[in-house]
Order: structure tokens, then sequence, then C-alpha cells
């Protein structure tokens, strides 16, 4: 069976509705996210399941990694001490999750040099239980799902 390919047009269209947590627009609206900071790898056969969190295939201490396929997304917080950076990346993953084939690794991080915490929300975001048990938190997931679903500002 043939399957569909995922291109990055398709991504950008998942993520540019998410709404901001604070104000009433869109994260396209406010260049949040961008098509040129949204990168597609579909790798025929293999699962995230088959490498470790960081997001590359890079050799590791001498052993070349597998490839799988992979989506990642950049994205850039309207301001470097943006406290909502860490939401806006959850929402950003979550509806990816939802979205997307489950063969694709989701990548999301802060573009570089864009938050004055970059590297400590995207170890966050990278780290599954984290993520997971974040989503645990009832009232997170209600920020979570009104974003995504364009929704109402945060309370």
């Amino acid at each position: 069976s043939k399957r569909d390919t995922i291109t990055i047009h398709e991504i950008f269209d998942i993520v540019r509705t998410i709404q901001d947590p604070e104000h009433p627009l869109t994260l396209e609206q406010l260049n949040v996210v961008r098509a040129e900071l949204i990168e597609v790898f579909d790798e025929k056969g293999k699962t995230p399941d088959d490498t470790d969190d960081d997001g590359d295939s890079q050799p590791m201490r001498g052993k070349k990694k597998k490839k799988f396929s992979t989506v990642r997304v950049q994205f850039t917080p309207t301001i470097p001490h943006c406290s909502m950076a860490t939401l806006i990346g959850l929402s950003l993953r979550v509806k990816l999750l939802r979205s997307i084939p489950p063969r694709f690794k989701v990548v999301v991080q802060i573009e570089d040099g864009t938050h004055v915490s970059e590297h400590a929300v995207n170890k966050q975001l990278a780290d599954k239980e984290r993520v997971r048990a974040a989503l645990e938190n009832d009232h997170l997931l209600g920020v979570v799902n009104r974003c995504i679903e364009g929704g109402m500002l945060m309370q």
C-alpha cells in the first residue's frame, strides 16, 4: 500500500492556526511559526523508537545511528524573555502528535538565539516523560487544548 507523503506546507498548515496563549492571535500571525523553520524527513520503514531523544541522525560514539522519519519544527518566541515559550512548544508538539502519522518523530525546538532559556526549554520539550507529566495536569492540558483549537485566551 502506498503511504501518503507529508510536506513542509502540510506541517505548516497544521501548526499555523495554533492560538498564542496570551494574545488573541495565531502563531502564524505573530510570526512564531514560519514554513522555512520546518523540516520533514520521511525515511521508509524506520520508526522513532529506533534512536535516542535528541532528534538528529549523526554518528554517536562511533556508531552510525539509524535514520527515521522526523518532523522538526523550530519556533520563534515573540520576545527573548517570553514566559510562554514552553507552553507554545508543548502546544506545537501535542498538535503534531495528534495530527501526523505515528511513524514520525516530532522534534519541537526554539530557533537558535531567540530566547534566553532556549536550551532549558528545548530539553524539556524533548523529554517524553516531562511532556507526559505536564499533560497529566488538567489545567495545563486545558490550556494546550484551547491553544490547539484556536480557542480562548488563558484565564
